[in-house]
């Protein structure tokens, strides 16, 4: 089942036990499936999972990073509405790496491809990227590379 059929019959479900949160959150994401589906004039059924995964990360990103902001400012109870939505999307995400465990990732791919200096970071970065994909920040994964590459 893609992505996408499982989020539509989330939706379902959260109409069946009345959940207002989750059922605005599941129908946000999906219109922004929708959205990026019909950028390439296809229905939302054949976005594929990739796709939808990135859009899902992102979302989550930017609910995580406003519900800070939220609480920066004092606003406790819009704070506490972008950390539930949040909530909803990462049930949709891969469980997200450790810090450790991305760093020993990281120094496997360097070894594995030989990537020894400063002037492989693209190729390094690129390996990192596709390894990890949705289970960690590329800003995060992009500083243990760039640290790894600059010890050797």
């Amino acid at each position: 089942m893609s992505l996408y059929t499982t989020i539509s019959e989330g939706i379902k479900d959260a109409m069946r036990a009345k959940d207002k949160n989750r059922l605005s959150t599941l129908r946000d994401i999906k219109s922004k499936l929708m959205l990026e589906a019909s950028k390439t004039g296809a229905d939302g059924d054949s976005i594929d999972d990739a796709t939808a995964m990135a859009i899902l990360n992102k979302l989550y990103k930017q609910r995580t990073e406003t519900a800070t902001l939220y609480a920066e400012q004092g606003r406790t109870d819009l704070e506490s509405e972008e950390r539930a939505q949040a909530e909803v999307i990462e049930s949709f995400l891969p469980t997200q790496l450790s810090e450790s465990e991305i760093e020993q990732r990281v120094h496997a791919i360097l070894n594995e491809i030989g990537a020894t200096s400063m002037a492989d970071m693209g190729r390094a970065m690129g390996a990192a990227s596709a390894s990890m994909a949705g289970q960690a920040d590329g800003k995060l994964i992009a500083t243990f590379v760039k640290a790894a590459l600059q010890k050797n």
